[in-house]
Protein backbone atom coordinates (compact mmCIF):
# COMPACT_ATOMS: atom_id res chain seq x y z
CA UNK A 1 0.00 0.00 0.00
CA UNK A 2 1.28 3.53 -0.74
CA UNK A 3 2.36 5.71 2.13
CA UNK A 4 -0.21 8.51 2.45
CA UNK A 5 0.49 11.68 4.42
CA UNK A 6 -2.01 14.52 4.86
CA UNK A 7 -0.94 18.15 5.07
CA UNK A 8 -3.56 20.27 6.87
CA UNK A 9 -3.24 23.95 5.99
CA UNK A 10 -4.22 26.02 9.04
CA UNK A 11 -1.91 29.04 8.97
CA UNK A 12 -4.42 31.57 7.63
CA UNK A 13 -5.75 34.59 9.46
CA UNK A 14 -9.29 34.36 8.04
CA UNK A 15 -9.74 38.03 7.11
CA UNK A 16 -13.15 37.39 5.56
CA UNK A 17 -14.27 35.72 8.78
CA UNK A 18 -13.34 38.64 11.02
CA UNK A 19 -12.78 38.69 14.78
CA UNK A 20 -9.70 38.12 16.90
CA UNK A 21 -9.68 34.31 16.72
CA UNK A 22 -8.99 32.64 13.35
CA UNK A 23 -11.89 30.57 12.03
CA UNK A 24 -10.03 27.26 12.39
CA UNK A 25 -9.89 27.81 16.15
CA UNK A 26 -13.54 28.78 16.66
CA UNK A 27 -15.75 26.57 18.81
CA UNK A 28 -17.82 24.02 16.92
CA UNK A 29 -19.95 21.68 19.00
CA UNK A 30 -17.67 21.98 22.01
CA UNK A 31 -14.46 21.40 20.04
CA UNK A 32 -12.28 23.66 17.93
CA UNK A 33 -12.98 23.56 14.20
CA UNK A 34 -9.45 22.34 13.51
CA UNK A 35 -9.83 19.49 15.98
CA UNK A 36 -12.76 18.11 14.01
CA UNK A 37 -10.56 18.11 10.91
CA UNK A 38 -7.52 16.57 12.59
CA UNK A 39 -9.57 13.88 14.37
CA UNK A 40 -11.29 12.75 11.17
CA UNK A 41 -7.92 12.35 9.45
CA UNK A 42 -6.20 10.69 12.42
CA UNK A 43 -8.94 8.05 12.55
CA UNK A 44 -8.90 7.32 8.80
CA UNK A 45 -7.39 3.91 7.98
CA UNK A 46 -5.96 5.07 4.63
CA UNK A 47 -3.91 7.83 6.23
CA UNK A 48 -0.46 7.03 7.61
CA UNK A 49 0.42 10.42 9.08
CA UNK A 50 -0.98 13.94 9.49
CA UNK A 51 0.93 17.22 9.74
CA UNK A 52 -0.57 20.67 10.21
CA UNK A 53 0.89 23.92 8.91
CA UNK A 54 0.11 26.66 11.43
CA UNK A 55 0.79 30.34 12.08
CA UNK A 56 3.61 30.97 14.60
CA UNK A 57 1.17 32.89 16.83
CA UNK A 58 -1.27 29.97 17.08
CA UNK A 59 0.79 27.40 18.98
CA UNK A 60 -1.44 27.48 22.06
CA UNK A 61 -4.62 27.11 19.99
CA UNK A 62 -3.09 24.28 17.98
CA UNK A 63 -1.99 22.42 21.11
CA UNK A 64 -5.59 22.47 22.30
CA UNK A 65 -6.88 21.28 18.92
CA UNK A 66 -4.37 18.44 18.64
CA UNK A 67 -4.39 17.19 22.24
CA UNK A 68 -4.37 13.40 22.47
CA UNK A 69 -4.09 12.80 18.73
CA UNK A 70 -1.21 10.93 17.10
CA UNK A 71 0.05 13.64 14.74
CA UNK A 72 3.36 14.77 13.33
CA UNK A 73 4.79 17.92 14.85
CA UNK A 74 3.33 21.01 13.16
CA UNK A 75 5.41 23.35 11.02
CA UNK A 76 5.03 27.10 10.53
CA UNK A 77 3.50 28.49 7.38
CA UNK A 78 4.44 31.45 5.20
CA UNK A 79 2.94 34.74 4.10
CA UNK A 80 0.47 33.11 1.67
CA UNK A 81 -1.36 29.81 1.48
CA UNK A 82 0.88 28.79 -1.40
CA UNK A 83 3.98 29.51 0.69
CA UNK A 84 2.50 27.52 3.58
CA UNK A 85 1.81 24.49 1.43
CA UNK A 86 5.29 24.57 -0.08
CA UNK A 87 6.91 24.78 3.36
CA UNK A 88 4.72 21.93 4.57
CA UNK A 89 5.61 19.77 1.57
CA UNK A 90 9.31 20.42 2.06
CA UNK A 91 9.01 19.35 5.70
CA UNK A 92 7.68 15.97 4.54
CA UNK A 93 10.73 15.12 2.44
CA UNK A 94 12.40 13.05 5.22
CA UNK A 95 9.23 10.94 5.48
CA UNK A 96 9.31 10.14 1.75
CA UNK A 97 5.54 9.69 1.31
CA UNK A 98 4.23 8.23 -1.92
CA UNK A 99 1.07 10.33 -1.91
CA UNK A 100 0.12 13.56 -0.18
CA UNK A 101 -3.33 14.98 0.50
CA UNK A 102 -3.57 18.73 1.08
CA UNK A 103 -6.62 19.76 3.09
CA UNK A 104 -8.03 23.01 4.44
CA UNK A 105 -8.07 23.10 8.22
CA UNK A 106 -11.43 24.91 8.12
CA UNK A 107 -13.21 22.02 6.35
CA UNK A 108 -14.25 20.01 9.43
CA UNK A 109 -16.83 17.70 7.81
CA UNK A 110 -14.45 15.55 5.79
CA UNK A 111 -15.81 12.04 5.24
CA UNK A 112 -14.01 8.77 4.56
CA UNK A 113 -15.68 8.34 1.17
CA UNK A 114 -14.23 11.60 -0.15
CA UNK A 115 -10.77 10.60 1.06
CA UNK A 116 -11.04 7.17 -0.58
CA UNK A 117 -12.26 8.54 -3.92
CA UNK A 118 -9.54 11.17 -4.01
CA UNK A 119 -6.77 8.65 -3.31
CA UNK A 120 -8.23 6.28 -5.90
CA UNK A 121 -8.02 9.06 -8.47
CA UNK A 122 -4.23 8.87 -8.25
CA UNK A 123 -4.27 5.37 -9.73
CA UNK A 124 -4.43 6.92 -13.19
CA UNK A 125 -3.46 10.57 -12.75
CA UNK A 126 -0.73 12.48 -10.86
CA UNK A 127 -3.42 14.59 -9.16
CA UNK A 128 -7.06 14.27 -8.08
CA UNK A 129 -9.49 16.65 -6.40
CA UNK A 130 -13.03 16.24 -5.06
CA UNK A 131 -15.50 18.59 -6.69
CA UNK A 132 -19.22 19.32 -6.98
CA UNK A 133 -20.82 20.07 -10.35
CA UNK A 134 -22.23 23.60 -10.47
CA UNK A 135 -26.02 23.46 -10.42
CA UNK A 136 -26.91 27.17 -10.25
CA UNK A 137 -26.93 29.51 -13.20
CA UNK A 138 -23.80 31.65 -13.13
CA UNK A 139 -23.85 35.33 -14.00
CA UNK A 140 -21.02 37.78 -14.57
CA UNK A 141 -21.90 41.29 -13.37
CA UNK A 142 -20.67 44.79 -14.10
CA UNK A 143 -21.74 47.92 -12.26
CA UNK A 144 -24.41 46.03 -10.37
CA UNK A 145 -26.02 44.74 -13.57
CA UNK A 146 -25.97 41.40 -15.34
CA UNK A 147 -23.43 41.55 -18.14
CA UNK A 148 -23.11 37.89 -19.15
CA UNK A 149 -24.76 34.60 -18.28
CA UNK A 150 -22.03 31.99 -18.00
CA UNK A 151 -22.53 28.49 -19.37
CA UNK A 152 -22.36 26.21 -16.32
CA UNK A 153 -21.62 23.06 -18.34
CA UNK A 154 -18.33 21.49 -17.28
CA UNK A 155 -18.03 23.86 -14.30
CA UNK A 156 -17.20 22.40 -10.88
CA UNK A 157 -16.71 23.70 -7.34
CA UNK A 158 -13.34 22.42 -6.14
CA UNK A 159 -12.95 21.08 -2.59
CA UNK A 160 -10.16 19.57 -0.54
CA UNK A 161 -8.37 17.29 0.18
CA UNK A 162 -6.51 17.61 -3.09
CA UNK A 163 -4.33 14.57 -3.66
CA UNK A 164 -1.07 14.26 -5.56
CA UNK A 165 1.91 12.05 -6.05
CA UNK A 166 4.30 13.61 -3.60
CA UNK A 167 7.36 14.19 -5.78
CA UNK A 168 5.23 15.78 -8.51
CA UNK A 169 3.43 18.32 -6.35
CA UNK A 170 6.56 19.19 -4.37
CA UNK A 171 8.41 20.05 -7.59
CA UNK A 172 5.37 21.96 -8.90
CA UNK A 173 5.12 24.09 -5.76
CA UNK A 174 8.82 24.83 -5.71
CA UNK A 175 8.66 25.92 -9.34
CA UNK A 176 5.65 28.16 -8.62
CA UNK A 177 7.14 29.86 -5.55
CA UNK A 178 6.21 33.53 -5.44
CA UNK A 179 3.13 33.22 -7.62
CA UNK A 180 -0.47 33.67 -6.46
CA UNK A 181 -2.41 30.60 -7.60
CA UNK A 182 -5.82 29.81 -6.11
CA UNK A 183 -5.25 26.22 -4.99
CA UNK A 184 -2.97 23.23 -5.34
CA UNK A 185 -4.77 21.96 -8.44
CA UNK A 186 -3.85 25.26 -10.11
CA UNK A 187 -0.22 24.73 -9.11
CA UNK A 188 -0.33 21.23 -10.60
CA UNK A 189 -2.00 22.51 -13.77
CA UNK A 190 0.73 25.14 -14.20
CA UNK A 191 3.31 22.33 -14.03
CA UNK A 192 1.53 20.38 -16.74
CA UNK A 193 0.14 17.71 -14.41
CA UNK A 194 -3.25 16.21 -15.21
CA UNK A 195 -5.70 16.42 -12.31
CA UNK A 196 -8.71 14.11 -12.14
CA UNK A 197 -12.10 15.22 -10.83
CA UNK A 198 -13.77 12.87 -8.35
CA UNK A 199 -17.13 13.25 -6.68
CA UNK A 200 -17.03 15.56 -3.69
CA UNK A 201 -19.56 15.94 -0.88
CA UNK A 202 -21.89 18.85 -0.17
CA UNK A 203 -21.23 18.52 3.57
CA UNK A 204 -17.50 19.10 3.00
CA UNK A 205 -17.84 22.88 2.90
CA UNK A 206 -15.22 25.36 4.01
CA UNK A 207 -15.90 27.70 6.90
CA UNK A 208 -15.09 31.12 5.46
CA UNK A 209 -17.65 33.48 7.01
CA UNK A 210 -19.57 33.73 10.27
CA UNK A 211 -22.63 32.42 8.40
CA UNK A 212 -20.66 29.31 7.44
CA UNK A 213 -19.81 28.72 11.08
CA UNK A 214 -23.48 28.99 12.06
CA UNK A 215 -24.34 26.46 9.35
CA UNK A 216 -21.68 24.14 10.77
CA UNK A 217 -23.01 24.57 14.30
CA UNK A 218 -26.51 23.64 13.19
CA UNK A 219 -25.12 20.30 12.02
CA UNK A 220 -24.28 19.52 15.66
CA UNK A 221 -27.61 20.61 17.11
CA UNK A 222 -29.34 17.28 16.38
CA UNK A 223 -29.46 14.11 18.48
CA UNK A 224 -26.35 12.57 16.93
CA UNK A 225 -26.08 8.93 16.00
CA UNK A 226 -25.36 5.63 17.71
CA UNK A 227 -22.98 3.16 16.10
CA UNK A 228 -21.86 -0.36 16.94
CA UNK A 229 -18.62 -2.19 16.25
CA UNK A 230 -17.48 -5.75 16.86
CA UNK A 231 -14.11 -7.31 17.54
CA UNK A 232 -12.70 -10.84 17.65
CA UNK A 233 -9.27 -12.03 18.70
CA UNK A 234 -7.53 -15.35 19.38
CA UNK A 235 -4.22 -16.21 21.02
CA UNK A 236 -2.61 -19.57 21.60
CA UNK A 237 -1.11 -20.73 24.88
CA UNK A 238 2.64 -20.84 25.48
CA UNK A 239 4.71 -21.85 28.52
CA UNK A 240 4.18 -19.37 31.32
CA UNK A 241 2.57 -18.66 34.68
CA UNK A 242 -0.36 -16.38 33.90
CA UNK A 243 -2.47 -14.62 31.29
CA UNK A 244 -3.58 -11.03 30.86
CA UNK A 245 -7.32 -10.62 30.41
CA UNK A 246 -9.06 -7.22 30.38
CA UNK A 247 -5.95 -5.63 31.82
CA UNK A 248 -5.85 -8.00 34.80
CA UNK A 249 -3.14 -10.64 35.29
CA UNK A 250 -4.79 -14.00 36.00
CA UNK A 251 -2.64 -16.84 37.39
CA UNK A 252 -2.54 -19.88 35.08
CA UNK A 253 -0.26 -22.71 34.10
CA UNK A 254 0.45 -21.02 30.74
CA UNK A 255 0.58 -17.59 29.16
CA UNK A 256 -0.82 -16.29 25.89
CA UNK A 257 1.55 -15.93 22.97
CA UNK A 258 1.68 -12.60 21.16
CA UNK A 259 3.77 -9.61 20.12
CA UNK A 260 2.37 -7.47 22.94
CA UNK A 261 1.12 -8.81 26.27
CA UNK A 262 -1.43 -10.84 24.22
CA UNK A 263 -4.43 -9.61 26.21
CA UNK A 264 -6.97 -11.24 23.92
CA UNK A 265 -9.93 -9.50 25.56
CA UNK A 266 -8.52 -5.99 25.26
CA UNK A 267 -7.53 -6.68 21.66
CA UNK A 268 -11.09 -7.66 20.80
CA UNK A 269 -12.41 -4.63 22.68
CA UNK A 270 -10.01 -2.32 20.83
CA UNK A 271 -11.16 -3.63 17.47
CA UNK A 272 -14.80 -3.20 18.50
CA UNK A 273 -14.30 0.46 19.41
CA UNK A 274 -12.26 1.14 16.26
CA UNK A 275 -14.91 -0.61 14.19
CA UNK A 276 -17.65 1.62 15.54
CA UNK A 277 -15.90 4.70 14.13
CA UNK A 278 -14.68 2.93 10.95
CA UNK A 279 -11.04 3.40 11.95
CA UNK A 280 -9.67 0.08 10.67
CA UNK A 281 -8.24 -2.39 13.20
CA UNK A 282 -5.66 -2.76 15.92
CA UNK A 283 -2.99 -3.97 13.49
CA UNK A 284 -3.26 -0.76 11.47
CA UNK A 285 -2.64 1.44 14.50
CA UNK A 286 -0.17 -0.88 16.26
CA UNK A 287 1.57 -3.07 13.63
CA UNK A 288 2.89 -6.34 15.09
CA UNK A 289 5.94 -5.85 12.88
CA UNK A 290 6.92 -2.73 14.84
CA UNK A 291 9.37 -3.68 17.61
CA UNK A 292 8.23 -0.82 19.85
CA UNK A 293 5.02 -2.73 20.60
CA UNK A 294 6.82 -5.90 21.66
CA UNK A 295 5.58 -6.79 25.13
CA UNK A 296 3.44 -3.62 25.27
CA UNK A 297 0.57 -3.44 27.72
CA UNK A 298 -2.67 -3.69 25.75
CA UNK A 299 -4.38 -1.02 27.81
CA UNK A 300 -2.53 1.44 25.56
CA UNK A 301 -4.36 0.05 22.53
CA UNK A 302 -7.82 0.38 24.03
CA UNK A 303 -7.03 3.82 25.43
CA UNK A 304 -5.96 4.93 21.96
CA UNK A 305 -9.21 3.71 20.42
CA UNK A 306 -11.16 5.50 23.13
CA UNK A 307 -9.20 8.71 22.52
CA UNK A 308 -10.16 8.64 18.84
CA UNK A 309 -13.83 8.43 19.82
CA UNK A 310 -13.37 11.37 22.19
CA UNK A 311 -11.53 13.37 19.53
CA UNK A 312 -14.49 12.91 17.21
CA UNK A 313 -16.71 14.38 19.92
CA UNK A 314 -18.24 11.02 20.80
CA UNK A 315 -18.24 8.65 23.73
CA UNK A 316 -18.22 4.92 24.35
CA UNK A 317 -21.71 4.14 25.63
CA UNK A 318 -21.25 0.44 26.37
CA UNK A 319 -18.71 -2.34 25.87
CA UNK A 320 -19.65 -6.02 26.04
CA UNK A 321 -16.76 -8.51 26.17
CA UNK A 322 -17.06 -12.30 26.03
CA UNK A 323 -14.04 -14.46 26.88
CA UNK A 324 -14.12 -18.00 25.48
CA UNK A 325 -11.98 -20.61 27.21
CA UNK A 326 -12.04 -23.73 29.42
CA UNK A 327 -9.41 -22.38 31.78
CA UNK A 328 -8.59 -20.17 33.63
CA UNK A 329 -11.81 -19.33 35.43
CA UNK A 330 -12.90 -15.78 34.69
CA UNK A 331 -15.65 -15.40 37.29
CA UNK A 332 -13.47 -14.63 40.32
CA UNK A 333 -11.72 -11.85 38.40
CA UNK A 334 -14.73 -10.33 36.65
CA UNK A 335 -15.21 -7.30 38.96
CA UNK A 336 -11.54 -6.36 38.63
CA UNK A 337 -11.75 -6.76 34.85
CA UNK A 338 -14.81 -4.55 34.58
CA UNK A 339 -13.18 -1.92 36.76
CA UNK A 340 -9.98 -1.93 34.72
CA UNK A 341 -11.71 -1.65 31.34
CA UNK A 342 -13.89 1.17 32.66
CA UNK A 343 -10.80 2.94 33.97
CA UNK A 344 -9.01 2.65 30.61
CA UNK A 345 -11.95 4.17 28.73
CA UNK A 346 -12.93 6.65 31.40
CA UNK A 347 -16.50 5.36 31.65
CA UNK A 348 -18.63 3.93 34.44
CA UNK A 349 -18.32 0.26 35.40
CA UNK A 350 -22.01 -0.12 34.66
CA UNK A 351 -21.14 0.48 31.00
CA UNK A 352 -18.78 -2.50 30.83
CA UNK A 353 -19.87 -6.12 30.67
CA UNK A 354 -17.40 -9.00 30.96
CA UNK A 355 -18.73 -12.52 30.41
CA UNK A 356 -17.14 -15.91 29.97
CA UNK A 357 -18.20 -19.12 28.28
CA UNK A 358 -16.74 -22.43 27.12
CA UNK A 359 -17.17 -24.40 23.91
CA UNK A 360 -18.10 -27.56 25.79
CA UNK A 361 -14.77 -29.17 24.98
CA UNK A 362 -15.06 -28.49 21.25
CA UNK A 363 -12.50 -26.77 19.02
CA UNK A 364 -9.15 -25.29 19.93
CA UNK A 365 -10.49 -23.60 23.07
CA UNK A 366 -12.09 -26.88 24.11
CA UNK A 367 -8.72 -28.58 23.70
CA UNK A 368 -7.23 -25.81 25.86
CA UNK A 369 -4.90 -24.66 23.12
CA UNK A 370 -5.72 -20.99 23.56
CA UNK A 371 -8.30 -18.32 24.37
CA UNK A 372 -10.69 -16.42 22.12
CA UNK A 373 -12.55 -13.21 22.90
CA UNK A 374 -15.20 -11.20 21.17
CA UNK A 375 -16.53 -7.75 21.93
CA UNK A 376 -19.31 -5.40 20.89
CA UNK A 377 -18.93 -1.66 21.40
CA UNK A 378 -21.71 0.91 21.31
CA UNK A 379 -20.53 4.43 20.51
CA UNK A 380 -22.37 7.73 20.27
CA UNK A 381 -21.15 10.37 17.82
CA UNK A 382 -22.47 13.94 17.53
CA UNK A 383 -23.41 13.68 13.82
Amino acid sequence: MPKVVVLVVAAGRGRRFGGDIPKQYQDLGGRLVLRHTLAALAANPQVNAVRAVIHPDDTEFYTQAAQGLALLEPVHGGATRQDSVRLGLESLVPLAPDLVLIHDGARPFLDAGTIARTIAGLDSHPGAIPAIAVADTLTRGAGGLVSTTVDRAELWRAQTPQAFRFADILAAHQAAAGEELTDDAAVAERAGLSVALVQGCEDNFKITTAADLERARRAFSGPGETRMGSGLDIHRFAPGTGVWLCGVEVPHDAKLEGHSDADVALHAATDAVLGAIAASDIGHHFPPTDPKWKGASSDRFLAHAGSLVTALGGRVVHLDITIICERPKVGPHRPAMQARVAEILGIGQDRVSVKATTTEGLGFTGRREGIAAQAVATVWLPR
